[in-house]
This record gives C-alpha cells, sequence and structure tokens, in this order.
C-alpha cells in the first residue's frame, strides 16, 4: 500500500449512484445531486461541462471527466444551451435514466449517451485527495477500457442479482483509473506525496508510513526502511514532499483518527492505540495542534477548516 492506495481506499462506492441518460439534441441537463464528485463518461456522442464561472470542457466519446461538488453543474449538447431555461432539466444520479429521452430500442444515431456517477465523500482522508483536484477534469479516451464501458453500460440497465454491489465496485475501478491517469497528464498538479511515492528514497518511507502508520515510527527506522542514512532521509524527504517524515507521520495518523472518531462507541484512547499512541493525554494534545480541536470537540463536529 501506498499513499495514493491509502487515499483512494477512502473513496469507496457504498450504494453507488449510477444514471443513463440518453439525449437528443438541443439539450441541457444540471446535476443538482450535492455530490462530492460526479463522473461523467459519454458512452456514445459527446457535449460540453459548464460548471459556474469555469471555462466549459468538452468531452468526447470514451473520455472520463470529474465535476467537484456540491456545486451544479450543466452537461450541455453546446456550451450556450446551458443558460436556456427551457431546455434545462434536473438530472439525479439515481439509476437508469435520471433524464433525457426513454431507453431505446433502434438506432442512437445522433444522440448522446452519458453515464454519470455521483459520490459523496465524508472521510476525512480522501478529502486530502480531492482538494489538490481542479473543479472540473477531463481524461482523454482510453481505448483499454473501451470493453469495460460496454459491460458498465449493461449493468446500469439490468436487474440481475447482485447488481449494486457491482456497480460500487465498478465507480471504484471508474475512479480509480481516471485519477491515476490524470496525475500522470503533463497539465496535471499532483501533490509532493504523489511525485515522491517514485523516488527511490522517500518511496519505500512513504509505502512504511501508510502500511502501518501505528507504528513507532522514528527517523531511524524509516530510514532504515529506505536503506539510507537518518540525515539523507530527513533531507530528501523535505526537499520532495515539503515537511520532514515525523511532521508527515503526525498529520497522516491525525486525518485517520479523525475518521476513526466518526465511528460510533469508538472511544478516544482506542483511536489513540490505533494510531500510534500509548495514551488519550499524548494523544490529545498532537489532535489538537495538527487539527485545532481537541478529538472529542472534533467528534462533536467541531472542525477547524
Amino acid at each position: 500500500m501506498d499513499a495514493f492506495d491509502d487515499l483512494l481506499r477512502g473513496v469507496r462506492g457504498n450504494g453507488a449512484v449510477f444514471g443513463r441518460s440518453v439525449l437528443s439534441p438541443p439539450w441541457a441537463l444540471r446535476f443538482t445531486d450535492d455530490a462530492s464528485l460526479t463522473l461523467c463518461v459519454p458512452l456514445r456522442g459527446e457535449g460540453w461541462i459548464v460548471r459556474g464561472s469555469e471555462e466549459p470542457r468538452r468531452i468526447g466519446l470514451g473520455d472520463a471527466a470529474i465535476v467537484l461538488g456540491p456545486e451544479p453543474f450543466v452537461f450541455a449538447d453546446e456550451p450556450e444551451a446551458a443558460a436556456r431555461t427551457e431546455l434545462l432539466r434536473e438530472a439525479h444520479c439515481g439509476g437508469a435514466g435520471p433524464a433525457g429521452d426513454p431507453p431505446p430500442t433502434g438506432d442512437l444515431a445522433g444522440r448522446t449517451v452519458l453515464l454519470a456517477a455521483a459520490y459523496h465523500v465524508r472521510d476525512q482522508a480522501p478529502r486530502r485527495l480531492l482538494r489538490v483536484l481542479p473543479p472540473v477534469l477531463v481524461v482523454p479516451d482510453d481505448h483499454d477500457c473501451a470493453a469495460m464501458r460496454d459491460y458498465i453500460e449493461a449493468q446500469v440497465g439490468g436487474d440481475r442479482p447482485g447488481r449494486q454491489i457491482v456497480l460500487d465496485r465498478l465507480l471504484d475501478w471508474l475512479l480509480v483509473c481516471t485519477l491515476r491517469d490524470w496525475f500522470d497528464r503533463p497539465e496535471a498538479d499532483p501533490p509532493a506525496w504523489y511525485r515522491a511515492l517514485g523516488d527511490d528514497v522517500v518511496g519505500p518511507a512513504l509505502r512504511a508510513v501508510h502500511e502501518a502508520p501505528e507504528q513507532p515510527w522514528t527517523i531511524a527506522s524509516l530510514a532504515a526502511e529506505a536503506g539510507v542514512s537518518r540525515t539523507t532521509l530527513a533531507k530528501r524527504f523535505t526537499e520532495l514532499v515539503g515537511e520532514s517524515p515525523l511532521a508527515y507521520l503526525t498529520e497522516w495518523r491525525m486525518t485517520l483518527a479523525a475518521d476513526l472518531l466518526a465511528e460510533p462507541g469508538v472511544t478516544v484512547g482506542a483511536v489513540a492505540r490505533r494510531v500510534g499512541y500509548a495514551d488519550a493525554f499524548g494523544f490529545s494534545a498532537a489532535f489538537k495542534r495538527v487539527r485545532g480541536v481537541s478529538p472529542t470537540a472534533d467528534r462533536n463536529g467541531e472542525r477547524v477548516g
């Protein structure tokens, strides 16, 4: 496991909401799911994503787009259509055909088929990933995914047993592939830790922290994971990540702790032990220093920022 795996592990479909719309021009769908992010994939045709004052973004057949929420956005056949109130139809990712024409049985020529998936991110860990994404990102067509897109379309319109679990996992797959491909593109601005994952010195230390954050890590033990001296690790880690190894470890532990505190019935002491602290007092002091509030206040919703 590495930092990217760990953050994406929190972005999982659980009762994922998918929708498929079949659209004949002119058309404009306004998505108002209040979702943390929405994934849009044209299965046929193309369209434009218009989000607030952002520059409209075209997505074509096979492209994948992620739109950050919770602000609403419009998917239209032309950018100008987003402002035409007589065309706007409300769209929700609540099942096949949230808006648009009825599912067709004949020729789809001239029509657009849009697959949309909304996801509500509640955990703190994946929010670290979402914070570095642009409002709208588009990953161009990946021909390797064509067969999977056809399978997804069939699942959305089907009613076989286990359909929801299959859709949940397909949402996981779509999100992970799209985000990973985006970060590998030249126009992306990935976080420092993502770039550092490929470094021979910093990468092993990052993976160790994410595989076992509860371990009593020191500069010496992390340096041993990387096979370098303490000085080399400390210098290289700070250069690439922007903070020291132990500062990164503490911040990551507190992010995990914030999610654990949201679980019902879990005590502060239990959370402390699960993130590597021997007692609740030391943990509470570190938590307040990093997150600005005590663990109890955080649990009660008094989060800062």
